[in-house]
């Protein structure tokens, strides 16, 4: 079974941007779609976007099209989350998430998750 390890966390001020990265380890990458959820304070983990393997198909979330940008390098076994104009509101753990389908990742059907990065929005 695939290995996550996000990196890129921080923070930042209002209308800045930031790109976390997801390297995976272990499996076989191409197996799975990735994505990336997110947690913040006394909220439920919510899913923002999902990519699959071949990268001809990507979702989102309806509350971050436009400001979130979600990519994969497959011979680096990595994916990454462009955020641009953060907001405050956006302060949360972020984390990776591997999944059979893009399908099932949005259905929150998850066989991986990493440890989380912290995103810290200030005002």
């Amino acid at each position: 079974q695939v290995q996550l390890v996000e990196s890129g966390g921080g923070l930042v001020q209002t209308g800045g941007s930031l790109r976390l990265s997801c390297v995976a380890s272990g499996g076989t990458f191409s197996r799975y779609a990735m994505g990336w959820f997110r947690q913040a304070p006394g909220k439920e983990r919510e899913f923002l976007a999902t990519i699959t393997w071949s990268r001809d198909t990507s979702y989102y979330v309806d509350s971050v099209k436009g400001r979130f940008t979600i990519s994969r390098d497959n011979a680096k076994k990595t994916v990454y989350l462009q955020i641009n104009s953060l907001k405050p509101e956006d302060t949360a753990v972020y984390y990776c998430a591997a999944s059979r389908s893009w399908i099932a990742m949005r259905d929150n059907s998850i066989d991986t998750w990493g440890q989380g990065t912290q995103v810290t929005v200030s005002s």
